[in-house]
């Protein structure tokens, strides 16, 4: 029996009628998003992870009908007025992507890392993103770029309008 959800998608309101065990990531590729990846879908990999109320969550790990009423960010709407958000920008300079894959649940993860905490060391850069698996690189550039773009957030009031 499929249940009607309207969830806030990159400011979107979006509705559909979805099966009671529609994982968030099949609902959000199911609306043409390609951001959130299917990895593994047991919380392990993190290449699905969005923005769930504010919070970077895998969205592998809750159903579509959890998140009725809820509003979703996808790496999809991190860029704002075709502004590429400071991490995006960090990540694309420090070389902190191999191919790509990983890429859009590690942006969203640091995301909310840095929500949470706005000025990481490296050692809660590493923590928080810990959930986030790649295959390609080493995550040296991954956790440079995070700490770059928390540098520029922090002393460019601009960057830090960016809502996500």
């Amino acid at each position: 029996m499929k249940k009607q959800i309207t969830v806030q998608v990159n400011g979107e309101a979006r509705s559909a009628e979805v099966e009671p065990r529609t994982l968030l990531v099949n609902f959000l590729r199911g609306l043409g998003l390609r951001g959130p990846k299917i990895g593994c879908n047991t919380t392990n990999c993190g290449a699905c992870t969005v923005l769930y109320n504010g919070r970077a969550i895998k969205s592998c790990t809750i159903f579509a009908i959890q998140a009725d009423g809820a509003e979703i960010v996808t790496v999809e709407g991190l860029s704002n007025s075709g502004e590429l958000h400071p991490l995006q920008k960090a990540f694309s300079e420090l070389h902190a992507l191999q191919c790509g894959y990983c890429t859009p649940g590690f942006l969203m993860a640091s995301v909310g890392l840095l929500r949470w905490n706005p000025k990481p060391s490296e050692a809660e850069i590493r923590a928080g993103l810990n959930g986030n698996l790649c295959m390609c690189t080493g995550y040296l550039n991954i956790i440079k770029a995070v700490k770059l773009a928390s540098e520029r957030m922090a002393g460019n009031e601009s960057d830090q309008s960016v809502e996500v």
